[in-house]
């Protein structure tokens, strides 16, 4: 059965997001190498092939359902990051919103009663409740960590990139 256009639109709109947060923590990576962090840029680099990969996912479920996936343009992405500590409160305001999106993107699906669509959107679903709990520990482990401690968490993140 195809999925219904208001559910096509809103996955394809998801699609403009993902790839856009892919651009903004390779955005976020390249500052970080920047400034001599290896192991934050690693890790933000991590979670930019993380979001071009959910933005194929969103375009092969759409293709799997009759629909039509959409590239559409992409806004410019910030390029100045200021701390370590401002970096990793944007990334964690970020995951926010993006729980916010697959939400309001499960919302449709209940409405339409798109049983399909509800499953395939449960794994985001669970995946955000990740990725907030994630990038809220490490936010809080780089304010715990103080100025003095960033380069040890800095090694433990090039460590953990390289296993």
């Amino acid at each position: 059965m195809r999925i219904s256009q208001k559910l096509e639109k809103k996955i394809n709109e998801q699609i403009t997001e993902e790839l856009w947060s892919a651009n903004l923590y390779l955005s976020m990576s390249f500052y970080m190498a920047s400034q001599g962090y290896s192991g934050f840029a690693a890790w933000l680099k991590a979670q930019s092939i993380e979001e071009t990969e959910h933005a194929h996912q969103f375009a092969e479920y759409l293709i799997t359902r009759n629909g039509v996936a959409l590239v559409d343009k992409l806004d410019v992405v910030p390029q100045g990051w200021g701390t370590v500590e401002e970096v990793f409160e944007n990334v964690y305001k970020h995951e926010c919103h993006v729980s916010e999106a697959i939400n309001e993107l499960m919302t449709l699906a209940i409405e339409e009663k798109d049983y399909a669509s509800q499953d395939f959107l449960y794994t985001f679903v669970r995946e955000q409740v990740e990725e907030e709990s994630t990038s809220e520990e490490l936010l809080t482990r780089i304010k715990q960590a103080g100025p003095h401690g960033l380069f040890y968490l800095d090694k433990h993140l090039v460590r953990a990139a390289n296993a």
